[in-house]
């Protein structure tokens, strides 16, 4: 009986894995389709910033050295001074060419960045950011610094980096998912711009570690 359990016990673990798996599964978007929209536009706003970065030009590539291949080294970002009545800036940057659980990869998210302040310099160091500024979510969890491109093999994937000026400071718990930090900024937004970036894989990049054999 006990053993009849326990098999149970595993196969409900398997499937729930399983499951997990699939849901987790990263697959490339369609031009045009709804899921790969990214937060400039599922939350459009009237005014308008340029963005900009040292790094590359808007629709150029982004150098290996600020992508996870080669350092991850901040890439630099500069944006033009939003409304009389900005009060934080907050930075979304999503890979809007993969989509993980039916959403645009998301690689980094800073937010209540002081207003005066619109420019962040190259090779940002995790601990360096804008006093009273906080890290929010990405794919890897809650609180994460900058983490840059990794493109898988294939065509060239876009990055978005866009910036929101924002007519309120957002609450610590924003941080805690995109979900969350989009919904804390949702009908605040007086601006917003963005510079995108293409990722490719790294052709010096070394072949993934082999897997580990099943248990037997």
């Amino acid at each position: 009986m006990k053993g009849g359990f326990g098999a149970i016990l595993v196969a409900l673990a398997l499937s729930a894995a399983s499951a997990f798996s699939v849901q987790a599964q990263v697959v490339r978007s369609t031009p045009g389709q709804p899921e790969a929209r990214t937060a400039v536009e599922l939350m459009p706003a009237k005014g308008k910033l340029t963005v900009t970065t040292p790094a590359f030009k808007d629709g150029g590539d982004i150098p290996f050295e600020n992508t996870q291949y080669r350092g991850n080294v901040f890439p630099g970002l500069t944006w033009t001074k939003g409304p009389a009545a900005t009060k934080s800036y907050a930075i979304i940057m999503q890979d809007s060419s993969l989509l993980v659980r039916g959403a645009p990869v998301l690689h980094w998210t800073m937010f209540n960045i002081p207003p005066n302040v619109t420019n962040l310099e190259p090779g940002m160091a995790p601990d360096a950011k804008p006093p009273g500024s906080a890290y929010g979510p990405n794919y890897m969890g809650s609180a994460k610094p900058y983490t840059g491109p990794r493109t898988p093999p294939g065509p060239k994937d876009n990055y978005h980096f866009a910036v929101f000026a924002l007519d309120v400071v957002l609450p610590p718990e924003a941080g805690a998912t995109y979900d969350a930090l989009t919904a804390a900024m949702k009908n605040h937004i007086l601006a917003s711009g963005q510079v995108v970036g293409l990722g490719e894989k790294d052709p010096q990049a070394p072949p993934p570690a082999p897997r580990p054999a099943p248990a037997q």
